[in-house]
């Protein structure tokens, strides 16, 4: 047993690659004293999945929301689906996985129609956002500032962060998050690492994003929720920091955004 506390901030645990052994996969989370998950969405035909692991396993909380890369599917309905789905769930905790990826798609106009109605569904329950941003962090700025001058800019984080301090300083300045992944054990990933060194002690949280992006020693196997421990130890490295201090750390900024405790 791990004598840490850790949270996984943001996972995917109802793909394929899990069904076969996901029982497996909480025995060895709980293990390594991980004692809860946020389990991002990516489309709404996930969801009554998401609300069903969540009720099977306690660990589990999750976020309702639409990919980026699956922008074609936002609807005029889907707001309205959103809007009951976390109204009907107390285990969900955030609007999400949302945001910007102009890497592997350019359909700009119709991924800003997604991401708009949802941010500002978002504001409106008074649910943080679960930010994909990728390629796009001066647009993804942009429109948070926009809807920060209007006073409607919801609270959230930058999920999964590979920009530069620059682009970092500026989400903080909004009041958002910044949540490392396996990426950050990545030997080359100098601006993470830099990144990871000047983030407020009381503005990072940790994530797996499994089953991808597996951290050193793991790299190139299937990512899981009890390999956070070695995003904290090498955040603890880079901080120069007890792996105890990044545990509580990252622990209370994720209670402080996604308010688990004061769900159930």
């Amino acid at each position: 047993m791990s004598d840490i506390e850790l949270i996984d901030s943001h996972c995917h645990l109802i793909f394929e690659n899990f069904q076969k052994d996901l029982e497996d996969v909480v025995q060895r989370l709980r293990s390594r004293g991980v004692k809860k998950l946020v389990h991002a969405c990516c489309e709404l035909t996930e969801i009554p999945k998401l609300k069903k692991i969540s009720h099977e396993f306690n660990e589990i909380y999750y976020s309702v929301g639409l990919h980026p890369l699956e922008a074609k599917q936002w609807e005029l309905s889907s707001k309205s689906l959103l809007r009951t789905s976390a109204q009907e769930d107390k285990r969900v905790v955030a609007i999400g996985e949302l945001g910007l990826d102009f890497f592997k798609n350019e359909n700009k106009t119709q991924q800003i129609d997604a991401l708009i109605p949802q941010m500002e569904l978002a504001y409106e329950l008074e649910l943080p956002v679960i930010i994909h941003c990728r390629d796009a962090a001066n647009e993804m700025i942009a429109i948070c500032n926009d809807l920060f001058r209007k006073g409607k800019c919801p609270t959230g984080v930058l999920h999964c962060w590979t920009g530069t301090p620059n682009e970092m300083k500026q989400f903080l300045d909004l009041g958002f998050y910044i949540s490392f992944s396996g990426i950050l054990t990545f030997p080359k990933a100098y601006d993470i690492h830099k990144c990871a060194k000047l983030v407020p002690n009381d503005k990072y949280l940790i994530e797996t994003d499994a089953p991808f992006l597996a951290p050193v020693p793991y790299r190139g196997k299937r990512n899981e929720p009890a390999f956070v421990e070695k995003v904290a130890i090498f955040m603890a490295d880079l901080r120069s920091e007890e792996l105890i201090t990044i545990a509580k750390e990252s622990s209370k900024n994720a209670e402080d955004l996604f308010k688990f405790d004061l769900l159930i």
